[in-house]
C-alpha cells in the first residue's frame, strides 16, 4: 500500500449508468464480502424481487430491460461502494465529489448520503418503468457520432427533429430521436465528415423530449422523496454545477430525463477543482474510457469486481 506520506489522496467517486450491466455483475463481492450480500439481500427486499439472481444470472436480456437494468446497476454499484468503504484501501482516500452518468447519479447522490438507498432503488425501478413505456409510445433510437464537431452535429439534428442526448467526452457526440429519422442522420453524418456512426443498444430515445412523459410523471415520485445535503459536492448531469440544495438536485433529476448529459464538463469541473483521481465503482469500465479522452493525465481507479479491489491502492 503506497500513499504520499501521510497525506489521503483526494477524489472522486464516478458510478456507471445503463449500458454497464452484465451477468455475473457483484457475483463475486456477494460471496466474499457481508456488506455487498447485505445491499443485494436489502435490495430484492424492497423491489420483492430476485434482483441477486438477475444480476447473477441473466438472461442478458432481462437484465437489459430499462426497468431490470437500472435498479440491478444501482444494486451492483452500491454493493461495490460498501466493500470498497470498508477495505483497508478507503483510509488512503478522502472523497470529495460525487458523481455518476445518467442512472448513476442516483448511486451518487446515494454514496453522498442525499438519499437512502431503498428509496433510490424504488425511484429508478419506476423511472426504468416509466423510460420503457415512453419509448413504446415513441419509439426511438440513440446513436453514437464520432470525430464530427459538436455544432455541426447540431445543426443535422434541426434537420431531422433529432436531439442531443449526451456530450460525455471529446469528439464523441450521442443523439436522440425517432428511429428513422436517427437512421437518415446517421447516414448523412458519414457524408458531412463523421468519422464513425455506432447505433447504440437500447430500447428508446432517451435524454431527449420524447421522454417528456416519463418525467412528468416521474416528477411526483422524485416530490416525494426526502433529499438531504450531499456530504460530498455533487455534479449535476444537467448544468454540470456543484449542486448542494435538495430542492436544486430534485428539479435536475427530473429534467435529467429529457435533458443533454453534459458529462464531459463536469469531469472538466472536477479536475479544475485540483482532483485528477478517480475510482470507478460499479460494473464495467465505461468511464474510465471516457475520462482517458476527456483529460489522459487522469487516473481513473476501477472497483467493481474482488480483482479490482486488489488493484485499487494508490501508486
Amino acid at each position: 500500500m503506497g500513499s504520499y506520506g501521510d497525506r489521503m489522496v483526494e477524489i472522486a467517486y464516478i458510478f456507471p449508468g445503463q449500458g454497464a450491466q452484465y451477468v455475473g455483475m457483484g457475483k463475486d463481492l456477494y460471496d466474499n464480502f457481508p456488506a455487498a450480500k447485505d445491499v443485494f439481500e436489502k435490495a430484492g427486499s424492497v423491489l420483492k424481487v430476485d434482483i441477486k439472481k438477475l444480476c447473477f444470472e441473466g438472461p442478458q436480456e432481462d437484465l437489459s430491460t430499462t426497468s431490470n437494468s437500472q435498479p440491478a446497476i444501482l444494486t451492483a454499484s452500491i454493493a461495490a461502494l460498501r466493500v470498497y468503504e470498508a477495505s483497508p484501501f478507503a483510509a488512503q482516500y478522502t472523497p470529495k465529489f460525487s458523481l455518476g452518468l445518467s442512472l448513476g447519479e442516483y448511486t451518487s447522490l446515494v454514496a453522498a448520503g442525499c438519499m437512502k438507498f431503498e428509496d433510490a432503488l424504488v425511484l429508478v425501478k419506476k423511472r426504468g418503468e416509466l423510460m420503457e413505456e415512453a419509448s413504446k409510445k415513441n419509439p426511438g433510437k440513440m446513436a453514437c457520432i464520432l470525430g464530427m464537431d459538436v455544432k455541426a452535429v447540431e445543426e443535422l439534428c434541426k434537420g431531422f427533429g433529432c436531439e442531443i442526448a449526451n456530450l460525455n467526452c471529446p469528439g464523441q457526440v450521442v443523439i436522440s430521436g425517432k428511429v428513422n429519422n436517427i437512421e437518415l442522420l446517421a447516414s448523412l453524418a458519414k457524408d458531412k465528415g463523421a468519422k464513425r456512426v455506432i447505433m447504440l443498444d437500447v430500447s428508446g430515445p432517451f435524454h431527449s423530449s420524447l421522454m417528456t412523459g416519463a418525467r412528468d410523471k416521474l416528477k411526483a415520485y422524485i416530490d416525494n422523496v426526502r433529499f438531504d445535503t450531499p456530504s460530498l459536492s455533487f455534479v449535476s448531469n444537467v448544468d454540470a454545477c456543484i449542486q448542494a440544495d435538495p430542492s436544486k438536485i430534485k428539479e435536475n433529476l427530473i429534467k435529467q430525463v429529457n435533458s443533454t448529459t453534459l458529462w464531459e464538463e463536469s469531469i472538466k469541473l472536477v479536475s479544475r477543482s485540483g482532483i485528477n483521481t478517480f475510482l470507478e465503482i460499479g460494473p464495467g469500465q465505461v468511464l474510465k474510457g471516457l475520462l482517458k479522452k476527456i483529460d489522459p493525465k487522469l487516473t481513473v481507479k476501477n472497483f467493481g469486481t474482488v480483482q479490482d479491489l486488489q488493484q485499487v491502492p494508490v501508486p
